[in-house]
């Protein structure tokens, strides 16, 4: 795979994955970026977003074409091996930045490999040994839904992922089969943990789980939707926010945190990409209808969501093996 020239290198980078049904996401990404003070460029994976949705984007964002047959959380390595940066911020289509990322930045400029915990226990001793690394050794389980490396060390990082993700059954993953037990039932995060294990174990930089406040953000209240400041309860400022999960541009959920900033992020005039009405469902919309059907669906969405919780809780009791 060919490597860009030094000069060509951008200082920082920003990437992301993302298909048809992932671009509301990705534009409130791209925009959360923007209104927390990033101007750095972002990188994001097209796999398979339609033409319209290229030419909103495109202004706005690299597009990187992505290989036909691949499920696109097999492909997170490929924007930043392809088009890297000194520094790169791997990223979901599925969080809004809520302060600026600098303390990342740093700390991976620094050689240190930052993410945030995921919540779970899990390790495989012969993770290393599947993948033809040698021993594993156990550290804290990290989500890969938003990870920061120095091109130094990333190269190497990335290069393992993509060769681990090779040899993993992706039919016995996460979005076909209910088995934890298999050592990569979490496909790209499994593998990235198997890495890190084997191979940079040394230079983990874990942050707090409630750094990155996840679905459905309990105890997190919006502090200022301008500036897209979050906080806990006891005042601690989560860096994003991850709606892991059922997404509300694709299904009915209850109002949120997340959702009350994804409708700013779409619709406001200071963003960097507004989405037209006519691509966005009623309740992701401004004025006084949408407001009434996000009180409707909030109703339905309370419902359904008390059974993806039951669902949820029943996955994550069987997640802590190894």
């Amino acid at each position: 795979m060919p490597r860009p020239e030094p000069s060509t290198i951008p200082a920082a980078g920003f990437y992301t994955v993302a298909d048809s049904n992932f671009f509301p996401g990705v534009v409130a990404l791209l925009n959360s970026l923007r209104v927390v003070g990033h101007e750095e460029p972002l990188f994001v994976l097209d796999c398979g977003l339609d033409r319209a949705q290229r030419e909103m984007l495109a202004p706005h964002a690299t597009l990187v074409s992505a290989p036909s047959g691949a499920h696109p959380v097999m492909l997170k390595w490929r924007a930043p091996l392809t088009h890297p940066a000194q520094v790169m911020v791997l990223l979901d289509a599925d969080m809004i930045i809520t302060r600026p990322l600098n303390d990342l930045l740093e700390g991976a400029a620094a050689g240190r490999i930052v993410a945030f915990e995921s919540g779970v226990d899990r390790f495989f001793p012969e993770w290393g040994d599947l993948l033809g690394l040698g021993t594993s050794q156990r550290h804290r389980y990290l989500n890969a839904g938003a990870v920061a490396v120095s091109r130094g060390v990333g190269m190497e990082l990335l290069e393992l992922l993509r060769d681990g993700l090779s040899k993993v059954d992706v039919n016995r993953g996460w979005y076909s089969v209910l088995e934890p037990s298999y050592p990569f039932w979490l496909l790209e995060q499994d593998v990235l943990n198997a890495v890190l294990s084997a191979r940079f174990a040394d230079r983990l930089a874990p942050l707090e789980l409630r750094l990155a406040a996840t679905f459905p953000f309990e105890g997190v209240d919006l502090v200022d939707e301008a500036t897209l400041r979050c906080a806990h309860q006891d005042g601690v400022e989560p860096y994003l926010l991850h709606h892991i999960w059922h997404k509300p541009w694709l299904t009915v959920t209850p109002e949120n945190v997340y959702s009350r900033l994804l409708t700013r992020l779409l619709v406001n005039s200071d963003v960097a990409l507004r989405l037209p009405k006519h691509v966005r469902p009623l309740r992701l919309r401004g004025g006084l209808l949408a407001s009434l059907e996000r009180k409707r669906v909030g109703l339905q969405g309370r419902r359904a969501h008390a059974k993806r919780m039951e669902d949820r809780q029943r996955i994550l009791a069987r997640l802590s093996v190894g």
